[in-house]
């Protein structure tokens, strides 16, 4: 499927002022003959605290381009905070245009993606954001991003992508989600993990809480991606991140499938949510 037509948006926390013109030049780069149309929602640099705006002005710019026929796809800007407190009065103003639609992002992202899946949207993903072009390298993130929403080229995806249902999230965001309307029936599915800028004991701490989950607990099997900016634990935890997500899995008896290429950074791959993807053991 070709898309056009691309709509940025931050339901969490406000966007960088260089994003948008790195951004808009990177496209016309890579699709000088049919370069996309993206638009950056004004609500993208508005300002309210630590927030893109106040709640109404974050979900009414969501809802303005998911129900705009016009748009083929929803970036999300960035990350940050904020995407929880306006996902129940998003999904509840979606209109049948916005069914239609894909959806990237990831984090903090990853409340309203679940939302989104959970209301059976069948284009929904997690992967990079427009504020990773900001990254050090981060037009290759930028750039992987566009070819999926524009073309959803195969090559952008996690490598280990096949025949089986597939879902990731950011492991923090996903603890968060568990017990609330927001929480993805992830029954099947291959859940791949990542993390940033937490410590061993909050990993540790996250992932009991997500595998002891009773609906969790029903996934085919846990990848684990990268953790990245691990902050040092005084006195040293003594594991690793994959031995923290080997001992959860072997604990609550949840299938442990190996490593993922996913986390906060420019090598970050698109996982679609569904029926995309069979996961291969990678150990």
């Amino acid at each position: 499927m070709i898309r056009r037509k691309i709509g940025v948006v931050a339901p969490g926390s406000r966007v960088s002022p260089q994003v948008a013109p790195r951004v808009l030049a990177l496209a016309a780069n890579l699709y000088p003959n049919r370069t996309p149309e993206i638009l950056f929602h004004p609500q993208c640099h508005a300002a309210h605290g630590h927030f893109a705006g106040d709640e109404a002005t974050r979900a009414q710019a969501f809802l303005e381009i998911a129900n705009d026929e016009s748009y083929d796809a929803v970036w999300f800007a960035r990350g940050g905070y904020g995407a929880c407190r306006v996902a129940e009065a998003i999904l509840d103003g979606l209109t049948a245009p916005a069914r239609r639609k894909a959806y990237l992002g990831y984090s903090d992202a990853g409340a309203l993606l679940a939302g989104l899946y959970g209301i059976r949207f069948e284009a929904v993903a997690h992967g990079p954001m427009a504020e990773d072009i900001l990254r050090d390298g981060g037009e290759a993130a930028a750039g992987r991003a566009l070819a999926w929403l524009v073309d959803a080229a195969p090559e952008t995806l996690e490598p280990s992508i096949g025949r089986a249902k597939t879902a990731a999230f950011n492991l923090t965001v996903l603890s968060q989600l568990l017990g609330t309307p927001l929480q993805p029936d992830l029954d099947g599915h291959v859940l791949m993990l990542e993390e940033v800028s937490e410590a061993m004991y909050r990993i540790d701490r996250a992932l009991f809480h997500v595998t002891s989950n009773a609906a969790i607990r029903r996934v085919a099997g846990i990848m684990l991606g990268r953790c990245n900016k691990i902050p040092p634990n005084e006195p040293d935890f003594g594991m690793t991140e994959e031995e923290v997500a080997r001992y959860w899995c072997e604990r609550s008896g949840i299938p442990w499938l190996g490593r993922a290429d996913i986390g906060h950074d420019i090598d970050n791959k698109i996982v679609p949510f569904g029926n995309c993807g069979h996961a291969r053991r990678t150990d």
